[in-house]
């Protein structure tokens, strides 16, 4: 087995979990601000510090479509002639909100150490730089959307959970691309993809290949550091 196919589904784990952890802290933003999520929230950490140019949105809204009427009623959003969005001034202000909304929610979550069974917040700094080196190395290889995704903003004196929970989000872009990538190659349709049963060889192939496609970025983490990694997923509670 690949090391992206194994640190997959950890990070997906620790990070879904984190985000629904959020999901009161943000309704309460949102009956606080009048505003409602969208696209900012799932891709706050590029958003927040660059326009996303078409060719990312288009990535980014492959799987869920991209209508964006409801951040462009809501004036969150705005989109130029070039087709590239960026925040509007109001926009930005509620995503830092929502950054840090999500923060709190994920400094919490981990801060639980289950009567010292888990080591809780103690790991975030050495996460925290080990997501580092991963997004400075997948300038290099990653497609649309994790390039749009990086660097990520972080404001000043952010805490290692803010830190942690924008970075991760961000990493997960860099598999996003390569699965687009894959299934795009086998010259498949997303329909087509989705049509796919589990047991299909040709969905196990499409896997295979984002497994390699995604490989690249973690072979700047030595074999001992991407174990370490791995270990600091599992302390962290979902």
């Amino acid at each position: 087995m690949s090391y992206a196919a194994l640190v997959r589904p950890a990070l997906d784990r620790v990070y879904i979990g984190m985000r629904a952890a959020s999901r009161d802290r943000l309704r309460e933003l949102t009956e606080q601000t009048g505003l409602r999520q969208g696209l900012n929230s799932s891709f706050y950490f590029g958003l927040l510090a660059r326009p996303m140019p078409a060719a990312a949105f288009a990535a980014v809204t492959t799987y869920g479509g991209g209508d964006m009427s409801d951040e462009l009623a809501q004036a969150i959003m705005a989109v130029d002639d070039d087709g590239d969005w960026s925040l509007t001034d109001s926009g930005h202000t509620y995503t830092l909100a929502l950054q840090q909304t999500i923060a709190d929610a994920a400094q919490e979550l981990w801060a639980q150490t289950y009567r010292g069974a888990l080591p809780g917040e103690a790991v975030l700094p050495r996460l925290a730089e080990l997501l580092a080196v991963l997004l400075k190395a997948g300038r290099a290889t990653g497609g649309p959307a994790f390039l749009a995704a990086t660097p990520v903003y972080e404001p000043p004196g952010a805490s290692y959970a803010l830190q942690v929970s924008t970075r991760m989000g961000a990493l997960r872009h860099h598999r996003g691309d390569a699965h687009r990538a894959a299934w795009a190659a086998a010259g498949l349709t997303l329909e087509q993809l989705r049509a796919l049963t589990d047991g299909d060889p040709l969905r196990l192939a499409i896997e295979q290949d984002t497994n390699r496609r995604d490989e690249p970025v973690y072979t700047a983490l030595s074999e001992a550091e991407r174990w370490e990694l791995l270990g600091l997923l599992a302390t962290l509670p979902n």
